[in-house]
């Protein structure tokens, strides 16, 4: 999948992906992360989550990585915002208020960069990439985040051929494929998810589950 195509679903704000409200996984299961307070959040492929406000809030400082320029100026206007711009390595950095968000590529990011994170929070980072990407960004990830690091993992898992990502189907096993090496690995609940999905069934989707982990970097 090429960068082109999330740029343009943000032109033409085809962005049904992005949640009005904040997910009820990170409010129920945050509290499981041994998360430090005044530590750093990071939010792979953001957007405009109002979750990295909900963190902030929770007085963590949030880090976040988005590749389109307009979702990262639609988040700060919408919150009311007026970001400092600045430029670090190959990415734009605009913050405000204890939110970071460096606009560029994710796979750009280095670890030192992620030298002060302590926690992540993947929503829709994950699922949004296909199968021949998420080998590669489960490694980068685990190759950049400091050792011991742990990772609320939010994950669709649906027949895969009853609808074309994203958002993709990752299973279970997929996600101990990718990860196993790296981390430690809990699986913290099952959802059925469908009821609360129309747009999901429109398509002709007969189940959709979400599965929550908790991973710990090695």
């Amino acid at each position: 999948m090429k960068k082109e195509f999330w740029l343009e679903r943000w032109e033409r704000a085809e962005i049904g992906f992005h949640q009005g409200e904040i997910n009820p996984y990170l409010l129920r299961h945050w509290p499981e992360l041994n998360a430090a307070q005044g530590g750093e959040v990071f939010v792979p492929l953001c957007g405009k989550s109002l979750d990295m406000v909900w963190l902030r809030g929770r007085g963590y400082a949030v880090l976040g990585v988005e590749l389109s320029p307009i979702a990262v100026q639609d988040f700060f206007r919408e919150n009311g915002q007026s970001p400092a711009h600045t430029h670090t390595g190959k990415f734009e950095c605009c913050a405000a208020d204890g939110i970071r968000i460096l606009c560029g590529d994710f796979f750009d990011l280095s670890k030192q960069d992620m030298a002060k994170v302590t926690a992540v929070y993947d929503r829709a980072s994950l699922v949004a990439l296909p199968p021949e990407m998420r080998e590669r960004y489960a490694h980068h990830l685990a190759d950049i985040l400091p050792a011991g690091t742990q990772i609320l993992l939010v994950t669709f898992d649906y027949p895969q051929a009853e609808m074309q990502g994203p958002p993709f189907a990752v299973s279970v096993s997929e996600v101990e494929a990718l990860y196993g090496k790296y981390a430690d690995i809990r699986l913290l609940a099952e959802e059925d998810a469908l009821a609360q999905n129309p747009r999901f069934q429109q398509r002709g989707m007969t189940r959709l589950q979400e599965n929550i982990f908790l991973l710990t970097l090695k």
